[in-house]
């Protein structure tokens, strides 16, 4: 049974990935951010038969003797760990300068000297800005539209200059929005579908222009698996994970209401628009090269995984762990 270690394992994306590399049929290490709540985010709430396969350690990315720790006599490395509110980064640069490329660069030195197998980095589709052209390929530039996207490109060029440097055998996925259970309200699927499952017939957002590539959250973790188990040519290299469909925020809203069978009224809320210069306005994926390196194929259409999301926001144990009547930064 081989052991993958997942940074960031009581997050949203991290802990759907933690399931689905057991159900591989491999041993986890996981890695939870310290707390004196001994708290284990989401990583809680999975069955047991998930959890008899997990080794949880308690720890900071930012604090490389817990990373070189955490890295010993593992198989592969998949680090997920960051800061990822776009609106906190602009209160808190320096954290996230700290714990996305300080995180980053932990983990690569960890990998390194203990000669991990294989490191697959997460990166963002954020780091693209704005789309020059669509749809995105991964030698579209680069554009640092947030302080949250200048800490993710920071982390990138670091584990590229840690392969190139060292022949650290890293890879780089570069996820587009993804949503599902989970997710944190910060996001403006969460958002929406929180206020519509709680009875809400206005619903607060921000912008509602900008299109998105959005996608199941189950479908961005498989493209995680795709990798650990990938031949050595993927290596070196960035792959984007995305649905080739695009949808402005208002469409989505409306598909929304329309699964959910209630009526959406959306109320702007000037707090949740970012400013002019930072707004991404169009987001849209080209993943051809992951699906000619791998097996990986998206799953789900946006309907299918919108639909799950909300039956998950409509359990009444689930709708209560979020405060749909606050805006979560």
């Amino acid at each position: 049974m081989t052991t993958i270690a997942v940074t960031g394992s009581e997050g949203f994306i991290a802990s759907h990935l933690v399931e689905a590399l057991v159900h591989e049929g491999h041993h986890v290490r996981a890695m939870v951010q310290y707390n004196s709540f001994s708290s284990w985010g989401w990583l809680e709430t999975l069955d047991s038969e998930v959890m008899d396969n997990v080794e949880v350690y308690l720890g900071d990315v930012r604090d490389h003797r817990s990373v070189f720790e955490f890295a010993k006599d593992v198989d592969t490395i998949c680090h997920l760990a960051a800061l990822i509110a776009i609106p906190y980064s602009y209160q808190a640069p320096d954290s996230y300068l700290a714990t996305n490329a300080g995180g980053t660069l932990n983990v690569l030195e960890a990998a390194r000297m203990h000669g991990t197998r294989r490191v697959i980095h997460t990166s963002t589709s954020e780091v693209y800005g704005t789309a020059l052209t669509v749809p995105i390929h991964e030698t579209h530039p680069l554009q640092a539209q947030s302080p949250y996207s200048a800490s993710k490109i920071a982390a990138d060029k670091m584990a590229e200059s840690y392969h190139l440097s060292f022949d650290l055998p890293v890879v780089t996925l570069r996820p587009f929005n993804t949503y599902g259970p989970r997710q944190s309200a910060r996001a403006v699927i969460p958002t929406t579908i929180a206020q519509v499952a709680a009875g809400k017939t206005e619903i607060m957002l921000g912008s509602l222009d900008p299109t998105r590539d959005f996608n199941f959250v189950k479908d961005t973790a498989n493209a995680f698996v795709s990798l650990v188990h990938a031949d050595d040519d993927v290596i070196g290299n960035t792959y984007n994970a995305g649905s080739g469909y695009e949808i402005s925020v208002a469409d989505m809203v409306t598909l929304v209401g329309e699964i959910m069978g209630r009526p959406v009224d959306v109320v702007q809320d000037p707090q949740r628009i970012r400013p002019e210069g930072s707004e991404v306005m169009r987001l849209v994926c080209d993943s051809s090269a992951l699906q000619a390196a791998t097996s990986w194929k998206p799953e789900h259409t946006l309907e299918e995984g919108l639909r799950i999301t909300a039956e998950w926001f409509c359990n009444p144990a689930n709708l209560a762990r979020y405060k749909v009547d606050q805006y979560n930064v």
